[in-house]
């Protein structure tokens, strides 16, 4: 209810302006439904139903139940507003969107989930928006709602400065330490017990996006420092520290009129919190010492998307591609712990008319566990079917 407590204001403030060719834009009103209809052949833990996830694949046989389901939903649908303001110091952008895909304590929900909440004032910025780490432009034309396993995906609350803004630009940033990319506790994010995490300064991230006539190259960064307390009364101390970095280089390259290529290598140390779908941050290792037996380590990971989007004309398109992450494990994490992801998605779309569009796709995942030899696989079938709306109101200059 607090969301369209703030979506009648927005109205009630707004919507006085009248519409005008020749005046300033206000507010935008935007978002779509969506649909879902699928089947999937296998299994996947019962909150992510009609998502692929790699990492909510069972770790063993039948963890999750039977195989073959039907599955419906709309927890795609998406609601938003954007606001322009004049002031004394230039334009205020302010960005609210919401959907309906609920995570955290809410996942398996179709409930409001928080997308955006940010405001932009010349160079500033506030809020919670995408990450500078990501690149929001590498995700395909695709069905799925996760995206691409080994893709960086993060919403985060933010502080940033955006010295070179356009086409080519340059953002850094200040974000929330310890957030879960799933939105739930960051203790589920250190594999050690009975220790408290603890976050003495925000994440530093940065881009730098450089344009061509045939598309761009970006070039992010991050670096952070993550520390967990000892809390057991026991002769062991497990108390410890490390910094999680990550480099992450993507591009939009384009082939003619008709195909993009999108595509992305990201390569780093304890930051799976801002992958798309990823475990554990730190892992622990063995170290031989009587009272300090454990150590939490920053755990690598290699994470790779590459998607073609073609037009067949003005009303078919498909997009197909591949994404993986693969992350190197510690010595003393369970044998079942999550290793390798793999993730594949070929679709077939048709626009019969503005605004709207059907389409079928083809999805699988793959889930490689640390060293028990287990491997196990999805395939799902899913139709959609999605509107979209728009309005656009305007204020005399």
């Amino acid at each position: 209810m607090r969301y369209l407590t703030i979506l009648i204001c927005f109205l009630t403030i707004n919507l006085m302006h009248g519409q005008d060719d020749g005046a300033k834009k206000s507010m935008e009103i935007y978002g779509f439904i969506m649909t879902d209809v699928g089947y999937n052949f296998n299994q996947i833990q019962s909150d992510w139903y009609d998502v692929v996830r790699p990492t909510k694949l069972p770790s063993y046989k039948d963890q999750y139940g039977v195989d073959g389901n039907y599955y419906a939903s709309v927890r795609q649908t998406r609601f938003g507003i954007k606001n322009y303001f004049d002031t004394g110091m230039g334009e205020l952008k302010t960005h609210f969107e919401f959907e309906l895909f609920g995570t955290g304590v809410d996942a398996g929900q179709t409930t409001f989930r928080l997308r955006h909440a940010y405001a932009e004032l010349g160079k500033f910025g506030a809020g919670q928006t995408w990450s500078p780490f990501m690149d929001i432009d590498v995700f395909p034309n695709t069905l799925e709602y996760w995206g691409p396993t080994g893709m960086v995906f993060f919403r985060n609350i933010q502080i940033r400065y955006m010295p070179i803004q356009g086409d080519t630009r340059l953002t850094i940033a200040l974000e929330r330490p310890g957030a879960s990319a799933d939105q739930g506790i960051y203790a589920d994010r250190i594999e050690l017990q009975g220790v408290n995490a603890r976050f003495p300064f925000p994440d530093l991230s940065a881009e730098y996006r450089h344009a061509f006539n045939w598309g761009y190259l970006e070039l992010a960064g991050i670096v952070r420092k993550i520390e967990w307390k000892d809390q057991n009364n026991d002769q062991y101390d497990l108390s410890g520290d490390a910094v999680g970095w990550g480099l992450n280089l993507s591009t939009n390259v384009k082939f003619g009129k008709n195909d993009v290529f999108r595509g992305q290598v990201v390569y780093g140390e304890g930051i799976q919190n801002y992958m798309n779908d990823a475990p554990v941050d730190i892992g622990i290792e063995n170290t031989g010492n009587p009272t300090k037996p454990i150590k939490g380590v920053a755990l690598p990971l290699l994470g790779i998307v590459a998607f073609l989007d073609h037009s067949w004309n003005d009303k078919f398109t498909s997009s197909f591609g591949y994404s993986m992450i693969d992350i190197d494990n510690s010595n003393a994490m369970t044998n079942d712990a999550f290793k390798k992801g793999q993730y594949i998605i070929a679709n077939v779309l048709y626009s019969p008319a503005k605004n709207c569009l059907v389409g079928g796709e083809f999805q699988w995942g793959d889930r490689d566990n640390f060293r028990d030899g287990w491997s196990t696989s999805i395939t799902k079938v899913q139709f959609s079917f999605k509107y979209n709306f728009s309005e656009t109101f305007y204020r005399k200059n």
